[in-house]
């Protein structure tokens, strides 16, 4: 039985220096049956001869600026039998929220990668070239042999393997390239809408990244099978309500703001139900602030306050996310039963033992008749 392989390459880097490098990062895959592997490297192989690569390799960098070279390779390279799929991240949008380290970087493109992949193409085989300066394409490697789970992708054939000389990974560099000319600000040109059009009949996909947060969207790129969309739905109406009414004209309000929208740009990375540390949230949120956030402050403050306005954060020892099944929810409410419960228990202690020293003449919650209420009835639930 024949699957479906996928080439990858990419374009651009780690950098947020906008005025010295380039505004986006590009993972291209060229995707083929396994059937035809042999017949499309055959005619890249066509492709490399007449167009003077010699016994060279198809890369965009060789072809550079050299526009109409560039046309006339994509020309012939639209007519194979190959589709080809794409992550685009536009890393302006990302800017501000920590993404300057390689390591924040690299995680989240590792995610959103492996993710957007298994989605749309749940049997695959991954080929990528791990030699030279290849630093994503390396990272990703490591990433899929640790995360990846055939129980979680049902029949899955997910692979990474060693490609040095693979002649469709060479396709896969100059169609993200290609890429490179048609969005990067640093490399659009007054062809980037032609070499758009030349590739149009082998485009299978391009999937921009970061997307606006609509529940139908995120619906729609869910893989979970835990997924609830009844608790996604009323999870982020609430958030989006809050964000398009809060002005972050204080210090509180622009890291709640903040913390969020970075919760809402990790949900949709992420391939199941997964929680962001809390470090990771401090090495994103610090960079927008004078001061470094304290735990306390956070918890109280940015979270718990968000809690009192009706947001629902789930929370457990590796970090925080948005409820989006039922087992997030019980998560919140465990948060909280832990930290009511043992309160009340204390409260009806205290209570106890200075009716009984006064012999029922003082009741300290008298001033507090909704707790006075609460702890009466769970004192009268115990009684029955």
């Amino acid at each position: 039985m024949s699957i479906k392989i996928a080439y990858i390459d990419e374009f651009g880097n780690n950098s947020f220096d906008f005025e010295k490098q380039g505004s986006h990062f590009i993972v291209a895959a060229v995707i083929c049956d396994s059937t035809k592997v042999k017949a499309l490297e055959e005619s890249v192989d066509e492709i490399r001869k007449k167009h003077n690569f010699q016994e060279g390799e198809i890369k965009s960098s060789k072809v550079s600026k050299n526009h109409q070279r560039r046309i006339k390779i994509l020309k012939d390279i639209s007519t194979l039998d190959c589709a080809v799929y794409a992550v685009i991240i536009d890393k302006r949008e990302l800017k501000g929220q920590g993404f300057k380290y390689k390591k924040s970087f690299y995680k989240y493109l590792n995610n959103l990668l492996y993710k957007e992949l298994f989605r749309t193409y749940p049997k695959l085989e991954l080929y990528v070239d791990e030699h030279g300066a290849n630093d994503y394409m390396l990272e990703f490697k490591k990433y899929v042999r640790n995360h990846h789970d055939k129980n979680l992708f049902s029949g899955s054939e997910f692979d990474v393997k060693n490609s040095k000389n693979e002649k469709l990974i060479q396709l896969a560099d100059f169609i993200a390239g290609t890429l490179g000319y048609i969005f990067d600000e640093k490399k659009e040109c007054e062809y980037s809408s032609t070499f758009r059009t030349i590739i149009e009949p082998i485009v299978s996909n391009l999937n921009f990244f970061p997307k606006k947060n609509t529940f139908k969207e995120i619906k729609e790129s869910n893989i979970d099978s835990e997924f609830d969309p009844l608790v996604a739905e009323a999870s982020l109406h609430r958030i989006n309500n809050f964000l398009e009414k809060t002005v972050g004209d204080t210090q509180q309000k622009e890291d709640q703001i903040n913390f969020l929208k970075l919760l809402l740009l990790f949900q949709r990375v992420y391939y199941r139900s997964s929680y962001v540390l809390t470090d990771e949230l401090f090495k994103h949120l610090n960079q927008s602030r004078d001061t470094d956030l304290k735990k306390e402050y956070f918890r109280t403050k940015v979270v718990g306050n968000l809690r009192d306005q009706g947001i629902m954060i789930s929370s457990s020892r590796s970090g925080y996310k948005i409820p989006t099944t039922t087992k997030d929810l019980e998560s919140f409410i465990n948060h909280g039963n832990k930290i009511i419960l043992p309160m009340l228990n204390r409260i009806n202690e205290a209570r106890s033992t200075i009716r009984l020293v006064s012999t029922n003449e003082l009741d300290i919650l008298d001033n507090f008749s909704e707790l006075k209420g609460i702890v009466d009835f769970m004192n009268n639930k115990h009684k029955a």
